[in-house]
């Protein structure tokens, strides 16, 4: 017997993550500078480790509520009113899960039937396309460009959807763009949204790290708020990615839906996780704020070394992310950083890992320390230098 032959042809079909081979190879090589890993470097701050540890010293290492603990419920849905002006009911419109991971997963098993189209805006989180097709879903790709830095227009969104469409997915501040989307970008999506009845996923786990501007969300406009679903979590803003904790935020119909698959697949998330969040949304802000200067100061740096040395970089406004134009060295995505890594050790991702629409471009990110992110640059600009490319202007 092949076991082979026993697997889901979903799951045969599905392709391994193109961020991870490139962290494998990287483990390989000594003195490899990452600037792939998608997580703060920073360490979850004490005073929230404190209250995961003293809650085990407490004894609070039983199930929590499926839903989770009503006063994380509670933190959740004050933060949410306090930082975004968003009602929320504790008690019947937020659900906490392991990581926003499980929110987007458990959103589409809720929410789709074979054959329903998502429209994702890609390039986007390796994950989105995979789930989808577990469900049985059907992805169309609306393909964000550098020229529109990395925006939904609404002519892109009305050129997707089709009498299938039910579900639109986002994530602003994005993962690997760092693109977003301010309050006149929405009101333009909004009537489209409302016309075709979309359900919009919106993944906001990089809410907090906006560094112009604020941070907005579709849930803003009433006409479409029920339409809409926020992911959101605590692994970015607060350097709990070990912790494993997210939630979503959304009707009451919707989070109930969710919760009976949360039930059964799940029973609750971490319950000392739970009450480190606790202690993360009472007293965490300014933590949240040092480590967004941080990031902001390498973002600038990092934006700047690129387009010296001749690779076109969008700067962002979000996220912990460049996305450089990679095109004019004539390498494809793959071969630069593949290249990169054995010449110079140093790890990026491809941006092809994150669609098509990732061709010529690779993801790098800047959680990492002012001191790596210099040597990092040293290394690029001298294997960028064979390739004779002039410094770029964007």
């Amino acid at each position: 017997m092949k076991l082979e032959d026993k697997l889901s042809t979903v799951v045969k079909e599905m392709k391994p993550s193109g961020i991870r081979k490139f962290f494998d190879v990287a483990k390989q090589i000594e003195d490899v500078i990452s600037l792939g890993v998608g997580e703060p470097d920073f360490d979850t701050p004490w005073h929230i480790r404190e209250a995961g540890i003293y809650s085990v010293e407490q004894g609070h290492t039983h199930y929590t509520e499926n839903a989770g603990l009503p006063a994380l419920r509670q933190q959740i849905c004050e933060y949410y009113k306090e930082r975004y002006q968003l009602d929320y009911a504790p008690d019947s419109d937020c659900l906490v899960t392991i990581g926003g991971s499980e929110a987007i997963d458990n959103c589409f098993r809720a929410l789709l039937n074979p054959g329903d189209e998502v429209i994702v805006a890609t390039p986007c989180f390796v994950s989105y396309e995979p789930t989808v097709h577990l469900t049985g879903g059907v992805v169309k790709y609306l393909q964000l460009r550098s020229e529109d830095a990395f925006k939904v227009t609404p002519e892109a969104l009305e050129a997707c959807i089709t009498d299938k469409s039910k579900l639109l997915m986002i994530n602003f501040p994005g993962n690997p763009t760092g693109g977003t989307m301010s309050e006149e970008d929405y009101a333009k999506l909004v009537p489209i949204i409302k016309k075709h009845e979309l359900i919009v996923i919106s993944d906001e786990i990089y809410s907090e790290l906006i560094y112009e501007g604020k941070h907005t969300s579709l849930a803003h406009f009433d006409e479409i708020k029920d339409q809409v679903l926020i992911i959101n979590g605590f692994s970015k803003a607060f350097a709990m990615t070990g912790w494993r904790l997210g939630y979503l935020l959304g009707p009451s119909t919707i989070i109930k839906a969710v919760t009976k698959i949360h039930q059964y697949a799940i029973m609750s998330a971490p319950t000392v996780s739970q009450y480190a969040a606790i202690e993360a949304l009472k007293n965490g802000q300014k933590n949240v704020d040092a480590m967004r200067l941080a990031y902001k100061a390498r973002r600038n740096l990092i934006v700047d070394g690129f387009n010296k040395m001749g690779l076109p970089t969008h700067l962002p406004k979000g996220a912990f992310y460049i996305f450089p134009d990679i095109r004019p060295t004539g390498l494809s995505s793959d071969e630069f950083c593949e290249r990169l890594i054995k010449e110079q050790r140093v790890a990026c991702v491809p941006g092809s890992a994150f669609g098509e629409a990732g061709a010529g471009f690779i993801r790098v990110s800047y959680a990492s320390s002012l001191e790596e992110i210099k040597e990092a640059l040293t290394r690029i600009s001298q294997f960028v230098e064979q390739f004779n490319v002039k410094p770029s202007n964007t």
